[in-house]
């Protein structure tokens, strides 16, 4: 049986997304080579990588026109590998997914994703998509969380674990990073 990962970076204030702009912005204060090496081993059982709305037009937009010749060798290594992975974005509004290798989701999560957890394969990545990791998480989907923190607070956002959430962890995995970054695997209990 396959396993679903929400792979997140996260503000030490518990914020997945800033909610301006990308969202994101905020994870290259403590992003360095060392992470960007180390990010080859976080997602090397990755298969299929999940995007909400978002998420998806954000990657989509930046990571399809990769590499360029200003392209660092760790975004041209990444680029090669997301262009060609299996990629779902799972959105209602969306009318199609162009990215190659990509297939659309506009509903019940709960039976098209158990499908796919009882299909040959590896792991299959939330990437970031808070919002739909919500969604994972009230139907239960998630077995593990991949997760780096940053050492920045943001105030406010969209945090990882909605209000009320309850789950039991046990860590499997941590490193820490000259940038201050931590990364921590923790499997759902």
């Amino acid at each position: 049986m396959r396993k679903i990962v929400a792979f997140e970076h996260l503000t030490l204030d518990g914020f997945a997304s800033s909610r301006q702009g990308t969202g994101f912005e905020w994870t290259h204060r403590a992003y360095s080579e060392e992470l960007a090496e180390y990010t080859t081993h976080i997602q090397a059982d990755f298969d299929t990588a999940v995007y909400g709305r978002e998420t998806y037009l954000g990657m989509y937009g930046y990571w399809a026109n990769q590499p360029t010749e200003e392209s660092s060798a760790h975004e041209r290594a990444h680029a090669q590998w997301v262009n060609a992975l299996d990629k779902i974005v799972c959105s209602t509004t969306l009318a199609s997914a162009e990215w190659n290798n990509t297939r659309l989701i506009t509903g019940n999560l709960a039976e098209e994703f158990a499908r796919l957890k009882a299909q040959p394969g590896d792991t299959i990545a939330i990437y970031a998509s808070p919002k739909l990791v919500h969604s994972f998480l009230d139907l239960g989907l998630i077995d593990e969380f991949r997760i780096v923190v940053h050492p920045v607070v943001i105030g406010s956002g969209t945090p990882l674990f909605p209000e009320k959430t309850t789950l039991d962890l046990r860590l499997t995995e941590s490193k820490s990073f000259d940038s201050g970054a931590v990364y921590v695997r923790y499997q759902v209990a």
